[in-house]
């Protein structure tokens, strides 16, 4: 498995969790084609599966950490 640090399509706030509907933060590119997208909670959640059978996971859940840090420097 291969994790992507510098993605080359940063995920946005369309793309969705597959799981909930969520805005997902970590895109899993599946050994056997596709994808699948996931919130951080159920990135989470199923990390030890999707270990299994991806090809890479791009996580950008570090966005989440730093957009709360930014939002509290503002104030």
């Amino acid at each position: 498995m291969t994790t992507v640090l510098t993605p080359a399509s940063p995920l946005t706030a369309g793309d969705r969790c597959d799981r909930c509907g969520a805005q997902a933060y970590l895109r899993v590119v599946l050994l056997s084609g596709g994808e699948l997208l996931f919130c951080a909670h159920h990135g989470r959640k199923f990390e030890p599966e999707l270990k299994k059978i991806a090809a890479e996971i791009q996580d950008e859940t570090a966005r989440l950490t730093s957009a709360s840090a930014s939002a509290s420097d503002e104030r």
